[in-house]
């Protein structure tokens, strides 16, 4: 899974930060979202898996990959 953000979706207080305090706010926002993505491909039910023509294990992999992990 990957996400792409566009300027209109990145946060703007980056222009009064260091740099390197940007840089680690943008590193935590994307654990965040990778964890959240991930927790939810968890809950998701067999279900949910054949309503897009997939199954568990095709996601298993991505659900079980720790945060910091692309």
């Amino acid at each position: 899974m990957s996400a792409h953000t566009t300027n209109l979706m990145t946060n703007h207080h980056h222009s009064t930060m260091h740099p390197v305090a940007a840089a680690i706010s943008d590193l935590f926002h994307t654990w965040a979202e990778r964890s959240k993505r991930r927790a939810e491909l968890a809950r998701l039910s067999d279900r949910d898996f054949h309503d897009v023509g997939a199954s568990w294990s095709d996601f298993a992999y991505e659900a079980s990959k720790p945060f910091w992990r692309e």
